[in-house]
């Protein structure tokens, strides 16, 4: 996204126009950057070809998964509708892992059916339901096992799944006896390790202590894995300035990893690969100016993007035209929705706003859409595709009929 002559653009179309042309809120991805992200993380890892597994949590719009799907990525589901949503855009499923604490007897029974790579099972309890419904349909089942590797991911405690306290994956205890018992099952072939640490990761230190303890612990086991799932939750940079997580260490890391240990690395990117692809589009209906706070109402809400609601997430926030009059007043940018914290951000120094004018939020790929809701009973935004001068709509608008 830049400016020319004034006027921000995603590729080769104007904000401007996208917004008279498919009112607002609306979410655009630029399939320019879509590529670039998903070439960029190839690059990074191509000496040893690991099998990059979309996470769909991310971003569940089925045709951005299909365009995704044509660079050869799998996918990383964490529930049944996820998994449909996978193989629904043409995903192989050899090339699917299936995640999340809390599989149901249906879900573990169609992928299954569905003959997916690996189930990653993450207690003592799920191994026995896998092995129990695989006995019945008279089948051997991959499966991996999760480890919780009790590693501090430096990140947002919401969004920390690797220390000890938190509910995925089973301690080093569990996992050795774990082990154990996969190796004399006649249902099930353990075939994978399994680890997460957390999202939004931007330090690759704790990737390389994560890689030390599941070094140790292959050891101990003595078990030949198939694959090594060390997950995703590579960060990106939602502050000009902000750190970047070092590839080339992390790469480093991995493969002085693999010397030792011959499985193929699996990831689970999400962020990474949408999180700077995706923007939102917004109008601002009214300016508001009170004793203690000015503030800016768009007609985008928490319900659109949840983010800096639930995490406190920073959103950088343009104007779709660049003016040099500058307001002196600090404004919070906020929704209509009915609670307090629907707000997106607070800006000083900005640039001087009007009734009706565009705005921008970028960076919204990851985690944008695919949290939002109806809550307040709105309508879900459009979600468009922008290739070079083309606009495709991957997902209309939703009607008010839609909701009742």
């Amino acid at each position: 996204m830049k400016y020319i002559k004034k006027k921000l653009t995603i590729d080769k179309v104007k904000i401007e126009d996208i917004a008279k042309k498919f009112d607002t809120p609306t979410y655009c991805y630029s399939y320019t950057q879509l590529k670039k992200n998903i070439s960029n993380f190839k690059k990074n890892f191509k000496s040893f070809s690991p099998l990059i597994c979309f996470a769909i949590k991310s971003n569940t719009n089925l045709n951005l998964i299909r365009e995704i799907q044509k660079f050869g990525l799998g996918a990383d589901v964490v529930s049944m509708g996820e998994l449909m949503m996978a193989l629904k855009a043409g995903i192989n499923p050899k090339k699917i892992v299936f995640s999340g604490v809390g599989k149901t007897s249906k879900e573990i029974g169609y992928a299954i059916d569905k003959k997916i790579l690996l189930i990653n099972a993450e207690s003592r309890s799920e191994i026995n339901e896998i092995e129990r419904i695989a006995r019945i349909k008279k089948k051997k089942v991959q499966i991996g096992i999760r480890l919780n590797p009790n590693t501090d991911a430096k990140t947002l405690s919401q969004i920390s799944t690797g220390k000890k306290e938190n509910k995925f994956g089973v301690n080093e205890k569990t996992f050795l006896e774990l082990v154990s018992y996969c190796q004399n099952s006649k249902n099930i072939s353990l075939e994978c390790l399994s680890v997460h640490i957390g999202s939004q990761i931007l330090d690759h230190k704790p990737y390389e202590k994560m890689l030390n303890v599941i070094d140790k612990i292959i050891i101990k086991t003595k078990h030949k894995f198939k694959f090594i799932d060390i997950g995703g939750g590579m960060g990106i940079s939602y502050n000009e300035g902000s750190k970047k997580l070092n590839y080339r260490r992390y790469n480093i890391a991995i493969k002085t990893f693999l010397k030792r240990h011959s499985s193929k690395i699996i990831f689970e990117p999400g962020r990474s690969i949408v999180g700077d692809v995706g923007y939102l589009i917004s109008k601002i209906i009214y300016i508001k100016e009170n004793d203690k706070k000015n503030f800016i109402i768009l007609d985008a809400a928490m319900n659109d993007l949840m983010r800096p609601a639930l995490y406190g997430a920073y959103h950088k926030t343009l104007p779709s035209i660049k003016k040099s009059q500058v307001s002196k007043k600090t404004y919070e940018f906020v929704g209509p929705i009915c609670e307090s914290t629907d707000k997106f951000t607070t800006l000083k120094k900005f640039q001087k706003l009007y009734e009706k004018d565009i705005i921008v939020m970028c960076d919204v790929g990851a985690y944008g859409m695919s949290l939002s809701s109806n809550y307040n009973l709105r309508p879900k935004p459009a979600e468009l595709l922008i290739k070079g001068s083309k606009i495709r709509v991957i997902k209309k608008r939703q009607k008010y009929s839609d909701l009742m």
